[in-house]
């Protein structure tokens, strides 16, 4: 049941203090606003570097360089071509592999010509398996298929640069010819890459065709510029990244403690490092937050005391009355609940509306400042906020109302 006269009570000490009640209530206020604000942020800058990840977050890439130690006669310095046959002996060898994707790239000074127009793309060769590790979205027609590498089939899948330099407006290009340094591709789709900045300028400006047409077509038997591989569930990239480099090594003749003549990249250990600084971020914001809000309950506090002071009297009367200790309490912690739950509560409000009002617009117009994207607010955290500001709320008038409870009838009534 509701007690109407306690609430007129604190109703009416809130509005006799006003300047008072609203300087101390600030502080929680601005507590809260910067907790919502900041972690918005955190999520907003792991929302923009996440879009950086455009492939499998467990991905590994391992590429050749130059041995840098000499080994069984062959001197350092030495450039290792990987081959097709490097595919079987890691399926064979490393069973902790699930998806293993060779890869290769058009080398040389070469145009893209269709009809009377030409330009310079990227061509890559690839399997079926590059959409595991790489995903793209397939807008057009399809990909690579089995039956493209086993056949050779001189087909292509390009991007939206090729389609904008060498097709009209509204041409399709599903079923048109382009010519590869003078050999005809027909094209069978179109994609777009996902992710951002430089990555999808790079990206859009690929064609894809089916590897071993690559390396028949081109004259690169057999060759493999790069795989990209991802372990099964369960398996730390690392694992697979290690097997591979050391069988790879042993397939081609490097020394053990070679570590120059196979560059990788672990994308799982850079998005765990990446996590970890989320984290820090967060964790960061809570701390800042948190100390804002403590000094806003210590000022919570503080009034109650003044409160329990400038009423010294009134709660005499009301002990001598038959006013339990309970009744005092609850009193003056229901009041410090009410201007930190009030003044919280308008701050999450104002964060949360703040950062939902950039979200919107930065997905409206498609915007991201740098690595920085759209905001976002955790309900959790909202409902852990919420929490937060009743038990602070009850924490700030617990010494005030304990003191008051102990108030003597005799004492109180000849206070002035």
């Amino acid at each position: 049941m509701i007690d109407i006269d306690k609430w007129t009570e604190i109703y009416n000490t809130v509005k006799k203090h006003k300047l008072r009640t609203g300087l101390t209530a600030f502080g929680v206020f601005w507590g809260i606003f910067m907790l919502v604000v900041l972690l918005g942020a955190g999520k907003g800058l792991e929302n923009g570097i996440m879009k950086d990840f455009d492939v499998a977050k467990n991905a590994v890439f391992i590429w050749t360089q130059r041995t840098s130690v000499p080994y069984m006669g062959l001197k350092a310095g030495r450039f290792i071509q990987m081959t097709s046959d490097d595919v079987a002996a890691i399926r064979a060898n490393v069973p902790e592999v699930e998806v293993i994707a060779p890869s290769n790239q058009l080398q040389g000074d070469f145009t893209v010509n269709y009809k009377t127009k030409s330009s310079s793309f990227t061509v890559n060769g690839e399997t079926p398996d590059m959409l595991h590790v790489q995903p793209t979205k397939i807008m057009k027609g399809r990909f690579i298929n089995q039956k493209d590498l086993e056949e050779r089939r001189k087909i292509a899948v390009v991007g939206p640069r090729v389609l904008e330099q060498l097709f009209a407006k509204d041409e399709s290009p599903i079923g048109k010819y382009i010519s590869i340094k003078g050999s005809y591709f027909l094209i069978v789709g179109t994609f777009e890459p996902i992710g951002n900045g430089e990555d999808i300028v790079e990206d859009s400006n690929v064609i894809f065709i089916p590897n071993t047409t690559l390396q028949q077509t081109f004259n690169q038997p057999n060759q493999v510029g790069f795989f990209a591989l991802t372990p099964k569930p369960g398996v730390p990239a690392e694992v697979i990244e290690e097997k591979v480099k050391t069988l790879l090594m042993k397939r081609h003749n490097v020394a053990p403690t070679d570590v120059k003549a196979f560059g990788s990249a672990n994308v799982e250990k850079e998005f765990q490092d990446v996590q970890g600084l989320f984290t820090g971020i967060a964790g960061f914001s809570w701390l800042v937050s948190i100390g804002t809000i403590l000094a806003g309950i210590i000022g919570v506090s503080n009034i109650m005391l003044i409160v329990v002071k400038e009423r010294t009297k009134e709660i005499g009367v009301r002990k001598a009355l038959g006013a339990t200790p309970w009744s005092i309490i609850s009193l003056i912690i229901q009041e410090a609940i009410v201007i930190t739950g009030l003044a919280g509560y308008t701050g999450l409000l104002a964060g949360t509306g703040l950062v939902a009002l950039i979200e919107y617009l930065m997905n409206k117009f498609d915007v991201q400042a740098g690595y920085f994207g759209a905001p976002e607010v955790n309900v959790g955290i909202a409902l852990s906020a919420t929490i937060l500001l009743v038990f602070t709320g009850a924490m700030a008038g617990l010494i005030p109302a304990t003191k008051a409870a102990r108030v003597s009838p005799v004492v109180a009534l000849r206070d002035e």
